[in-house]
């Protein structure tokens, strides 16, 4: 059985265009206008949106997404929250959405519990950094069952035999990290991609995504050649950060569609 990430890629892949995946962390500042800001990103041009789920200790991000993990935290945001916001959005976007979360907040609710949950809700996908593929049997077993996408990230620093593990066990796409360290926009990015992209297609014919550090238009147009989409999630969420209402969604609707031109 099909999902929309599946249908999504497919369809990229047939008219030779490139992805657009958008990350915002959800309930910053709250969920209403986290609502808001996924039909703006899809609008503006977003093929797929990523929803972080706000933890206290989100290892792989660095301090922008923190930061908005601890407003979101502080106003209150709860998974179930996130996945009941899935489910309001699902009538008006047939836009993929992943689920960005921790493994701490899987585990409490109970991994088959939740993948069946945010299923249910219309989520496609999850991508969980912190769960290394040789623990995430229990988990890929819950969300296969769910037709719902457990997607891995591969490490510019991950050898070919971990590559291979990984590819083997992946579902929807393959997230490839673009630096050592945590998500934060960079001026530059400087990792030699091309062989580690190489090697991941050796082992798998899913899509590529490469994130983290991908600052704006013009990153994103220099390493589109590599890959099947890109990820762009620091810079959205700087934006969430320092504009509010109207002028909010207008500006990243606009910087949206400003990352999807250049990856034209």
């Amino acid at each position: 059985m099909t999902n929309r990430i599946e249908e999504l890629f497919a369809g990229l892949k047939q008219r030779n265009e490139k992805g657009l995946i958008g990350y915002i962390t959800a309930g910053d500042p709250d969920l209403t206008t986290t609502h808001e800001l996924v039909l703006a990103m899809a609008e503006g041009g977003a093929d797929l949106v990523e929803l972080g789920v706000p933890f206290s200790d989100p290892v792989a991000d660095g301090p922008t997404i923190q930061e908005a993990s601890q407003r979101a935290l502080a106003a209150g945001t709860t998974p179930a929250m996130i996945i009941d916001l899935v489910r309001t959005l699902r009538p008006k976007t047939e836009t993929p959405i992943v689920l960005m979360t921790y493994y701490n907040p899987v585990y409490r609710w109970g991994p088959a519990a939740f993948a069946a949950a945010a299923a249910a809700a219309g989520a496609d996908g999850l991508i969980v950094p912190d769960l290394p593929v040789e623990e995430a049997s229990v988990l890929r077993t819950a969300c296969d069952a769910q037709n719902l996408a457990l997607i891995p990230l591969v490490a510019p620093t991950s050898t070919p035999a971990r590559i291979e593990a990984i590819a083997s066990q992946a579902r929807g796409f393959i997230y490839c990290v673009t630096v050592t360290g945590v998500t934060g926009a960079r001026s530059r990015i400087e990792t030699d991609l091309a062989p580690v992209v190489a090697t991941v297609r050796r082992y798998t014919q899913l899509p590529v995504a490469l994130g983290f550090g991908i600052a704006g238009p013009e990153a994103a147009r220099s390493l589109a050649p590599l890959a099947d989409a890109l990820v762009v999630g620091s810079a959205l969420v700087s934006l969430v950060a320092n504009h509010r209402g109207n002028t909010l969604i207008q500006e990243v609707k606009a910087f949206c569609r400003c990352l999807k031109e250049a990856l034209a």
